[in-house]
């Protein structure tokens, strides 16, 4: 969307109470960010392409967002994410770490351990793997009744197992590709 159509479609949302308009505008067009919190209080959210703490010095420093969806795996691992989501914290801003299948159990795991180790957890997003995908790696957290817990083995509570990963070659994947109906590549 423009600035203007993402400003006035988070006002028409008010009413609907969203929990957040996600990505309304790309993340590198911050200031676009800054019109649409001019006209609406529907909260925003932005940051899965986003992998340091330098892309969202403007949206928090400014308050443009409500929630960080940067991925751990994506930051730079646990403690950079943390330093992230502490800055943020300053700010009242919560999290809401990206947490998509393309993301390993590791990763999810580690998501998990710093949502339970921050003052402004806000949300996680949870997608279950697949089978095959947990065979290779076992978790010990698991998702009952629309909640997240933790294991209490040591460490993340993932174990890798080799032999069964051996039973599944690599297989590159690549995102699609998002055409306008002229055929102009453009952004999804």
């Amino acid at each position: 969307m423009t600035p203007i159509q993402a400003a006035r479609l988070g006002k028409t949302l008010e009413p609907y109470d969203l929990f957040w308009l996600e990505d309304a505008t790309p993340g590198e067009d911050q200031a676009a960010l800054r019109l649409i919190r001019q006209h609406t209080t529907t909260p925003l959210a932005i940051g899965e392409v986003f992998n340091h703490v330098h892309d969202y010095t403007t949206l928090l420093s400014e308050r443009l967002i409500d929630y960080v969806r940067s991925a751990v795996t994506h930051t730079g691992g646990i403690t950079a994410m943390r330093k992230l989501l502490d800055f943020a914290a300053v700010y009242g801003i919560k999290s809401g770490i990206h947490g998509p299948t393309d993301i390993s159990p590791v990763g999810m795991a580690a998501a998990l351990h710093l949502d339970l180790a921050i003052h402004n957890f806000g949300i996680q997003e949870y997608m279950p793997h697949t089978a095959d995908t947990l065979e290779v790696f076992r978790t010990s957290f698991r998702f009952e009744d629309g909640l997240l817990h933790p294991s209490d083995t040591p460490g993340l509570g993932v174990e890798l197992d080799t032999e069964a990963a051996e039973r599944f070659p690599y297989q590159p994947a690549y995102l699609p590709v998002n055409r306008l109906v002229d055929g102009t590549v453009h952004d999804w």
